[in-house]
């Protein structure tokens, strides 16, 4: 059985979040009876397993077998030409060195000679055997050469930091490149037979490979009342052989994860038994005590400042068509992309969105008297969205970096758009007073605060308004309310209202919330603040 060698290049690659599967596409002329056809060189990084061979023609797939190649060197002409420069500017490092050391040794040559002829000279011209002109000559000959010596060192010096800097240059490209650099490569042996004589023969091949990946991110841009989603996709791999331009899919499939049904297990009830006290000096086998449960995280900021701009005419964008499939979704982005094996991202249109936006504001003045404006989207696209970073922009204004979550269609998601100072919001306290009882066994503390918030924008603007009450954690403490005003829309059993208030062009509205602590006598009060 002969073995023939094929040019199979990269015509496809899909590539999924944390892999990829390239497609490899060859024609060849064969005579009739059995053949090896070997495709090469392919990366290390493949799953041999996902090996698939297909094609056209009148032959039959008889087997694929997958062989390593041991090699010297890389074959790939990128990492090819980056060593030879790397050992050009190595062995240019070394000639600077070397003409640097015997530079150093001609000044002390000069130096130690000027040292011995001085004293030569100064006896000579002391006895009268030497003319002052001889000796100016010398000395000036000596001086030369020794500032010849030094503006060469120095020149070496320069050139020695300029290779240093290209060498360390081409240093970091090859290790961009590290997956190209391992010389061993694999080969794909596909065994065919062929039923007629000078048969035309098109083998395809497809492969799973690790190193490759495709990471989702966003520009939300709120002009007027429609928010604008563009979505990216950032390609990058190294799987140790470069894609040029072919046909690039982006999928949301994961080949990885488990397909299988989750199994149930019992779950059993049972009563709490106390466990013995813990001996700290022997809490765990290697001295040390368990970590302490992590604390609830802070809710994310809301900074940045939202400025209103002109609406104009936006360009558009070159977005990728999309298959629906039962379980995830396949773009074909519309402008080819070459993706070298080297680990830069590079970034191809998904799709961009209009989606519309409810706008509001939120205040919460008894920790900062400022108002947040809010846009509550609805993903009304066809598409999911998957995690990722999102700059949001509200109109030409950047105002917030934050993150996407799983955005499926019909949901709603809110973004924070920054801190509108057009709408005033303040908190006072309005009535304070505290006295006993009668027989002195109850301690009474009454406060009354006063929210006003007032609309400066052109156009009617809705303020959600969120204040607290204490809750009383012991009997001997009891709170109750004195004034609500107006009643709140929500509450909750924690004493957080929530008011909503409707405010015209220039209108303002008032909020009064008032509450009264009573004490057992002997009490003290801790968790108290105005």
């Amino acid at each position: 059985m002969n073995t023939v060698e094929i040019d199979a290049p990269v015509v496809g690659v899909t590539v999924y979040p944390d892999r990829a599967r390239v497609t490899r596409r060859g024609g060849l002329r064969l005579a009739a009876g059995e053949h090896r056809v070997r495709v090469a060189p392919l990366p290390l990084g493949l799953q041999r397993d996902s090996i698939r061979v297909g094609g056209h023609g009148p032959a039959t797939v008889l087997g694929v077998d997958v062989t390593a190649h041991r090699q010297a060197r890389s074959t790939d002409a990128q990492v090819v030409e980056l060593e030879r420069r790397r050992r050009e500017l190595a062995d240019e490092v070394a000639e600077v060195e070397d003409t640097d050391a015997i530079e150093a040794q001609r000044g002390e040559f000069l130096t130690r000679l000027a040292e011995r002829a001085g004293g030569t000279y100064a006896r000579a011209l002391a006895a009268g055997d030497a003319a002052p002109a001889d000796v100016a000559a010398f000395t000036e000959s000596v001086s030369g050469q020794l500032a010849e010596s030094r503006a060469g060192r120095r020149g070496l010096a320069r050139r020695r930091t300029d290779l240093a800097e290209e060498l360390a240059a081409v240093d970091r490209e090859l290790a961009a490149a590290r997956g190209k650099r391992t010389p061993d490569r694999l080969a794909a042996e596909v065994s065919v037979s062929v039923d007629a004589d000078d048969a035309e023969v098109e083998l395809e091949l497809t492969y799973l490979v690790d190193g490759a990946r495709w990471t989702p991110s966003y520009d939300l841009r709120l002009v007027g009342d429609t928010m604008t989603v563009t979505w990216f996709g950032l390609v990058s791999q190294d799987t140790g052989e470069d894609w040029p331009e072919c046909e690039l899919l982006l999928s949301t499939a994961r080949p990885a994860a488990a397909s299988g049904v989750p199994e149930l297990s019992p779950w059993y009830l049972d009563r709490l038994r106390p466990q013995p006290p813990l001996d700290v000096s022997a809490a765990s086998f290697d001295g040390t005590l368990p970590p302490p449960a992590p604390g609830a995280a802070p809710p994310p900021g809301r900074a940045g400042a939202a400025r209103s701009a002109a609406v104009r005419p936006a360009v558009r964008e070159n977005v990728a068509e999309v298959e629906q499939g039962v379980t995830a979704a396949t773009y074909r982005p519309a402008r080819p992309v070459v993706v070298p094996a080297d680990g830069s991202a590079h970034r191809v249109t998904v799709a961009a969105l209009e989606l519309p936006a409810r706008l509001d504001h939120v205040s919460v003045p008894v920790r900062a008297a400022e108002a947040h404006l809010r846009a509550t989207v609805r993903n009304t696209s066809d598409h999911t969205l998957l995690p990722g970073p999102a700059s949001v922009f509200h109109g030409a204004d950047f105002v917030a970096a934050t993150r996407l979550t799983m955005w499926a269609p019909g949901e709603e998601t809110e973004l924070a758009l920054g801190v509108d100072d057009r709408v005033r919001v303040e908190r006072k306290l309005h009535r304070r007073t505290e006295s006993r009882a009668t027989l002195g066994s109850t301690r009474r503390r009454e406060m009354e605060y006063r929210i006003t918030v007032a609309n400066h924008t052109p156009r009617p603007a809705t303020v959600e308004v969120r204040d607290q009450l204490p809750v009383s954690r012991d009997e001997s403490v009891v709170v109750r309310e004195t004034t609500l005003t107006p009643p709140p829309a929500e509450r909750t059993e924690l004493g957080e209202l929530t008011w909503r208030l409707s405010l015209a062009p220039g209108e303002s509205g008032e909020i009064a919330l008032g509450f009264r602590v009573e004490l057992a006598k002997g009490v003290e009060l801790t968790g108290w603040r105005e």
